[in-house]
């Protein structure tokens, strides 16, 4: 009986030993290396983000299957240099369990080798170029794509008497997305295109890209410029009267961005974009996304918060979905797939692509008295279940 007892015990101490490193895993914290460009021109993005994230974090708790969820933020300044050397520090000192973020197509660019090498799922939530998704198999998208906000805006154009247009994007990956996108689109519904004009990414003077659009007198300009540019680009279109010669202007809702809209004033009344997000989007999900938003931060979300706010949704429901254990390929597998009521709308995390399905709204600016009569993206049309188009074929 003696000897019995010995070998029990000894049995339950070999499985106590087994179990406690297990359990230690498992309560330890679950790092999310959070990389944006808090400063530099494009720190707007990075304020945003930063607001959406933590703002998922403190409604829904920051534990998920019994691990905290800790956000490690690093400012990369929009360059993608620093963006590549802080990712690889995350994953080779920091042990973080995920990357997140990426303000920017060349930011996220060059951090896929480095989520592949690692092993280390990699979730972007602004960047939006069509080709990130297929530059590592270890990429999830929470944002959106350009060729995705695009297209509707072009359907709209050919059908509200747009017959000739201009393309104006910003000389990188999105733009290039954005004006291939519109103009095969548009010739597909029968206009004409008068020109294709680029400026260039960073510090860029309009006045002279706004004369050549003048010269030519299309009947409508379509605009992409990245998150933060619209104010300057709106002050210049008005300043060489192209909303009075009957030019009018149709863009993608970075334009028009919801941060920075009511610094642009009247000249903004009667835009209309197309994007996935407003902040007047008229659904009870988001009207408490977006009170809890304004309490907690004194200023307006936009389309980058959301899809930092979608982004830590998708990396904690997957967490407890491998019940804690997370893990690069059970983590990024639980992720595939998520369907769930974000505050744009409805959106599925597609299983092949890795890429975000969602609706796609017209819009046009308004001053909403509701609102305190400031300007808002008014939503008057929708295309459902909106694919990325260069993956939907």
């Amino acid at each position: 009986m003696s000897r019995r007892r010995t070998v029990l015990h000894a049995a339950a101490a070999l499985t106590a030993a087994i179990a406690l490193p297990a359990a230690r895993a498992q309560s330890a914290p679950f790092k999310v290396g959070l990389i944006l460009p808090m400063t530099g021109p494009f720190a707007s993005t990075g304020k945003q983000a930063e607001a959406g994230a933590k703002l998922w974090l403190a409604q829904n708790g920051a534990v998920a299957a019994g691990r905290r969820i800790e956000l490690i933020l690093k400012d990369d300044a929009g360059v993608a240099d620093t963006t590549r050397r802080i990712a690889q520090e995350l994953i080779v000192n920091d042990k973080v369990d995920v990357l997140v973020g990426f303000g920017l197509t060349p930011l996220a660019l060059a951090t896929a080798p480095i989520a592949t090498q690692g092993k280390t799922p990699m979730v972007v939530t602004a960047a939006a170029t069509s080709v990130i998704t297929a530059q590592s198999p270890w990429i999830v998208r929470t944002s959106f794509t350009l060729p995705q906000v695009t297209v509707p805006i072009a359907d709209w154009a050919a059908k509200n008497g747009v017959k000739k247009a201009v393309t104006f994007v910003a000389d990188y990956g999105p733009g290039l997305d954005a004006e291939k996108f519109f103009k095969s689109q548009f010739l597909l519904n029968h206009g004409e295109m008068a020109a294709e004009i680029r400026s260039p990414l960073r510090g860029p003077d309009f006045a002279p890209f706004l004369q050549k659009v003048a010269d030519l007198k299309p009947d409508a300009v379509f605009v992409f410029l990245p998150s933060g540019q619209g104010t300057a680009f709106m002050k210049q279109f008005s300043e060489r009267g192209l909303d009075k010669a009957g030019v009018r202007l149709i863009a993608t809702g970075d334009v028009t961005d919801d941060d920075i809209l009511n610094e642009m004033g009247d000249v903004a009344l009667g835009v209309v974009t197309s994007h996935h997000y407003s902040a007047a989007h008229p659904s009870a999900t988001n009207k408490t996304f977006v009170q809890a938003f304004e309490a907690a931060n004194r200023f307006r979300p936009n389309f980058m918060a959301v899809g930092a706010y979608d982004g830590l949704r998708v990396i904690a429901k997957a967490l407890q979905a491998t019940q804690g254990k997370g893990g690069g390929e059970a983590l990024l597998g639980a992720m595939k797939g998520q369907v769930f009521e974000s505050p744009r709308g409805p959106v599925l995390i597609d299983a092949q692509t890795r890429d975000i399905v969602q609706d796609v709204y017209i819009r046009k600016v308004e001053r909403v008295a509701a609102l305190g009569n400031q300007l808002y993206n008014v939503e008057f049309d929708v295309q459902k279940a909106v694919k990325d188009p260069g993956k939907a074929k």
